[in-house]
């Protein structure tokens, strides 16, 4: 006779909003749609968003990646390629039409604003200093929008401490837009108390979802066991989140792309499990990871959500007259 085996109770406090945000649907619309409008191969420049599933599921539609342009075959010069949402340096577009390639760029309108705020700070005559990750992809995109020299990158606090510009009278800041909110706050705090005359960007350049998705981590953190945050090694905003929620009161809070990576043996006691999403991270991954749960035990979710979001940014205008169904997105949004 088989004995059923009860399953240990858990809690799961899903976190809202997560995962996409509008700028990342809209990047990964615009390859899709490139490809229902011109076929197989369209290229992309860099990955379209930092998660690999989100990659490999447009690879398998046709699309293909590569890190420059001089990489694109002498066959496929017709074929359209696509900037990723991270943005990119001004040489970038420039190289393209050198090349004679069509091109769609799919930076991010956010990441595109904090573009125009440096380039507003140096027209108006201040040396751009920017709170950012370096090397990151939206860094080196938001620096190659001005002339070289005209860019100072501040990592840090400690950054903020040892920084000495030619002429302090006349800065300006802007940020990466997917930055620990908290974090930015105690750089800025220093660099105003040193630099008086810093001048602010015309709005926030931290992006609504980055900051959405940290209060939302924020809120549901004290009295996890556990908080997982779905996102790539490579994500800026998801290991952020990582860091919010051991902030906020989570005992241990872990990285996953996938639930393959969950080593369940290592997790300990569990009652209360935290989850949320990078803004790159698609759906479907949030409900396989459930459903891992449910594997092992008697799971409720609980939805912890602090803000509904409701933006949304148009494609490109030549993809404008495309049909999106369901079905194109089904891969990334089940």
């Amino acid at each position: 006779m088989n004995i059923a085996v009860s399953k240990p109770p858990l809690t799961i406090r899903l976190c809202g909003p997560r995962g996409f945000c509008a700028g990342v649907d809209r990047a990964i619309q615009i390859v899709v749609l490139a490809l229902k409008r011109y076929g197989a191969p369209v290229y992309v420049r860099h990955e379209i968003v930092h998660n690999r599933y989100v990659v490999e599921g447009l690879e398998a539609k046709g699309a293909v990646f590569v890190e420059e342009l001089n990489e694109i075959p002498a066959e496929h010069r017709e074929q359209p390629v696509v900037f990723s949402a991270h943005g990119v340096p001004k040489s970038v577009p420039a190289d393209a039409e050198a090349r004679n390639l069509f091109y769609l760029d799919a930076t991010c309108p956010l990441v595109s604003k904090v573009h125009k705020q440096a380039m507003r700070h140096q027209r108006l005559g201040r040396h751009v200093v920017l709170i950012g990750h370096a090397g990151h992809p939206e860094v080196i995109g938001t620096m190659g929008q001005l002339p070289e020299g005209s860019v100072s990158l501040i990592e840090t606090v400690e950054d903020a401490d040892a920084y000495e510009p030619v002429d302090a009278d006349n800065l300006g800041f802007v940020t990466q837009t997917t930055l620990s909110v908290d974090d930015t706050a105690g750089v800025i705090a220093r660099l105003s108390e040193r630099f008086p005359n810093l001048t602010a960007p015309a709005a926030d350049s931290i992006c609504y979802a980055t900051t959405n998705r940290q209060e939302a981590v924020k809120a549901a953190a004290p009295g996890c066991d556990l908080f997982l945050i779905v996102g790539a090694p490579n994500s800026s905003n998801s290991k952020r989140l990582v860091e919010v929620a051991l902030r906020a009161g989570a005992k241990k809070s872990i990285l996953v792309q996938r639930a393959s990576e969950i080593d369940w043996s290592d997790l300990g006691d569990l009652a209360t499990v935290g989850l949320s999403a990078g803004a790159s991270a698609p759906e479907v991954i949030v409900d396989e990871i459930i459903a891992a749960f449910r594997d092992r035990f008697d799971a409720r979710v609980e939805l912890a959500e602090t803000v509904q979001e409701n933006e949304h940014f148009l494609v490109n205008r030549e993809l404008r007259d495309i049909a999106l169904e369901a079905a194109d997105m089904a891969f990334v949004n089940g």
